[in-house]
């Protein structure tokens, strides 16, 4: 059945839509307008705008990244924000693909009322995973055979606002296509040890590692069937929040396993938890449950490399670690920062998605960088050179003022044109070197580049 969508238009432009079932308003991105009439001049909820200062610092994180990938062979290439929502509801985005934004279609009929799988036909990617599948299988003739992308740009996801949590964020993803080996693995997880080092926070961090085949493996030895594979994992994924009790009274309270299978599965688990006991495990090269050996696949080969390639990483196995996500196949990884609860990175390989657009499997392996999540974690680095505010009064000649700023570009410094307060205090000298500059120059009166004041905060 159709549910029909009646909608008017606004105003100010666009639509609002009200379901004809649930009610559920929907509002296209004009509509956002609407939320904020109240305050007209502030983000739409859940965005948020970016200042100078910061705005310069997440550039200045953004090319430290990108110099460590592009350096390591890693291919720089850019993806439409936008994608058919064929695509990004194939069923490989997991929980992504409940909060993805649709683009309502241009043209509704002027009756007011449109089915709800009508009314849109595009989305906003919510990562870049699926754009860049589709990117492959668009240009594979004009790519190498084994093709290491390196992406980075914003994503939309319709999440709930929360601190620290928006609904547009940056990613920073690095992929290997076409290579089906465990170097694949290790090139990424070394790759993106090496950016997070440039960064100042290798020595805060460490890698998880799992095997999405060994998960499946103890669910199918605790007795759990394959048509509740993804139901299991997905309670199993909550278990650094609920706690094992919390994974146990869901699997059986939702139908998942029966207490026996449940009991079974977290007495492994709990088990795991100890380090030296997976550490075993990684040197066994597999765990034992029941009669049962369950293999870890590629782990301990992947953490062998991984810590004879770099001594001093942290990289433990984690059986807990699922990852949302419903397309990873192998092995999946995330990174944890000492100082918070959550991941700055993520990733894993996912050999089945680009077939969906192919025709045939190409294996292929990715991590990505949480970019919000680490931009804070990142320490305020010093200015390399100087940074200097040119002081001006508006209406002055422009000559001297850019002939003086070109004296000083070509000193290479870097120059702003600040317009000061009629008497300039300490308060707003400090202010200025608050922001990043280094120096003053007044050229409201006569000065050359010789004149500059130093500024400290």
């Amino acid at each position: 059945m159709l549910y029909p969508l009646s909608y008017r238009r606004l105003p100010f432009g666009g639509f609002y839509y009200t379901h004809a079932l649930s009610q559920r308003k929907i509002e296209s991105q004009d509509c956002l307008t609407m939320h904020n009439m109240a305050n007209p001049v502030v983000p739409a909820r859940g965005m948020r705008d970016i200042l100078p200062s910061e705005k310069e610092k997440r550039d200045q994180i953004l090319s430290t990244i990108a110099d460590v990938y592009l350096r390591a062979g890693f291919l720089p290439i850019e993806t439409p924000a936008v994608e058919p929502l064929s695509r990004l509801t194939s069923g490989q985005g997991g929980e992504n693909e409940k909060m993805l934004f649709q683009i309502m279609k241009r043209g509704l009929p002027a009756d007011g009322t449109v089915a709800v799988r009508d009314a849109a036909d595009l989305g906003l990617r919510y990562d870049l995973t699926v754009p860049l599948t589709r990117y492959y299988a668009s240009n594979i003739a004009d790519l190498p055979r084994v093709f290491r992308a390196f992406q980075s740009g914003p994503v939309w996801r319709a999440e709930r606002p929360q601190k620290g949590r928006y609904r547009q964020f940056i990613q920073c993803d690095i992929d290997i296509l076409g290579d089906e080996s465990i170097t694949a693995e290790v090139d990424l997880v070394v790759t993106t040890l090496s950016a997070l080092t440039a960064l100042g926070l290798g020595d805060q961090v460490k890698v998880l590692v799992n095997d999405r085949r060994f998960l499946i493996g103890i669910l199918a030895a605790a007795g759990i069937g394959d048509d509740n594979v993804d139901a299991a994992l997905i309670a199993l994924d909550k278990a650094d929040k609920i706690g094992l009790g919390g994974v146990r009274a869901e699997l059986v309270d939702k139908g998942i396993a029966d207490a026996q299978s449940a009991d079974r599965l977290l007495a492994l688990v709990a088990s795991l938890q100890d380090e030296q006991v997976c550490e075993t495990a990684l040197k066994d090269g597999h765990v034992v449950v029941g009669d049962r050996e369950v293999s870890l696949q590629d782990l301990p080969a992947i953490v062998a490399a991984v810590r004879e390639l770099i001594p001093q990483a942290r990289i433990e196995f984690d059986p807990t670690l699922v990852r949302g996500m419903g397309y990873y196949t192998g092995a999946i990884f995330e990174v944890k920062h000492k100082e918070r609860d959550y991941s700055i990175a993520g990733g894993g390989r996912y050999d089945k998605v680009v077939g969906k657009w192919l025709g045939r499997d190409v294996p292929a392996c990715g991590f990505s960088i949480g970019f919000e999540r680490i931009v804070d974690l990142v320490a305020d680095t010093e200015t390399q050179g100087k940074k200097v505010a040119l002081l001006y009064k508006p209406g002055g000649s422009p000559v001297d003022l850019l002939r003086l700023r070109q004296e000083l570009l070509d000193q290479g410094a870097s120059v702003s044109l600040v317009v000061p307060p009629r008497r300039p205090n300490s308060q707003f000298f400090d202010g200025l070197a608050e922001q990043g500059y280094t120096h003053s120059l007044d050229a409201r009166r006569e000065a050359s580049a010789a004149d500059l004041r130093e500024l400290s905060f």
